[in-house]
């Protein structure tokens, strides 16, 4: 049964993609919007995402918790619907603001460690970065069960094989830790919570996160450089660097990396404030009260 249903969810998959590649940027990215905002509202995870919402933006009208929803649900279903077309649309539709210092950086040719979250098309960031300055961004994300579907989106978001991509694995450790060592690129999404990382506030409220990205930039001394993600006007996108996070004590010492995750933390609180209809709120990203119950039993 299981393959069934793989081989008719890939089936459905292929057959949008194939929908949406014959259609242009801004059409494919204004189709996809309207079908999933038309749909999602009405579906049961949307009570997952609208607790989010009340959780980390305490203090909103039901209007204004209604609109992020449906500006969620929206931006998604771009998301979906721009895969076929990331090699244009990160060529020609996305600008880089300051394009001047992303030049004078890349000259260096040093390794550094990108962040960012699910926030706009987070796809578009390494998409970005290899069809406008030539650089390879090595990448890691969670693959879907369904082999036939991993197989598309692998294909996609990495244009064909040419951006390196690698599935969460242990494996993939060792090909990011190698990556750095010869001098390359890598990127995170550091917003998913990780059963297994550092509790650092997040909103103000405790979330499990993933260090590695700190202790990796830390053992090669090279940069963590925040990059921000807008969505502009359907399928057009403005890309920006921040500081890089301070890493190092004055005397050289690494700083906890509880102390960098609420520094990184505190950039990405600002960027989804600043456009919440565009954060992922489905997300599990805190504990719910059943595992608060469950710690408080356990202890």
């Amino acid at each position: 049964m299981k393959k069934l249903r793989y081989a008719f969810e890939a089936l459905c998959l292929y057959l949008l993609f194939g929908l949406f590649k014959l259609l242009p940027p801004q059409t494919a990215s204004e189709t996809g919007g309207w079908i999933t905002r038309t749909l999602g509202p009405r579906m049961a995870v949307s009570r997952k995402a609208l607790a989010n919402i009340r959780r980390a933006l305490p203090g909103l009208s039901a209007e204004e918790e209604q609109r992020i929803l449906r500006g969620m649900w929206d931006n998604l279903g771009r998301v979906i619907a721009e895969y076929p077309h990331l090699e244009t649309i990160s060529r020609d539709r996305t600008v880089f603001e300051g394009r001047s210092d992303f030049d004078s950086f890349f000259a260096t040719d040093e390794p550094a460690v990108f962040i960012s979250a699910h926030l706009s098309n987070w796809e578009i960031h390494g998409a970005a970065l290899l069809t406008q300055f030539g650089k390879k961004v090595e990448l890691t994300y969670r693959a879907p069960n369904n082999p036939w579907s991993a197989r598309l989106l692998h294909r996609a978001r990495t244009l064909g094989g040419r951006i390196p991509a690698h599935p969460k694995t242990r494996e993939s450790g060792k090909a990011l830790l190698e990556a750095l060592r010869a001098g390359r690129y890598l990127g995170f999404l550091i917003d998913q919570k990780y059963n297994e990382g550092v509790s650092v506030p997040f909103f103000g409220i405790e979330a499990m996160t993933n260090p590695i990205f700190i202790k990796m930039a830390q053992r090669y001394k090279c940069p963590v450089i925040p990059v921000q993600n807008i969505r502009l006007d359907g399928a057009c996108f403005r890309l920006k660097f921040y500081e890089p996070l301070r890493l190092f004590s004055e005397d050289g010492a690494p700083l906890p990396v509880e102390d960098v995750l609420a520094e990184a933390h505190a950039v990405l609180e600002g960027w989804i404030r600043e456009h919440p209809e565009q954060w992922l709120w489905l997300h599990r990203r805190w504990p719910s009260d059943n595992d608060k119950k469950k710690e408080d039993e356990a202890s």
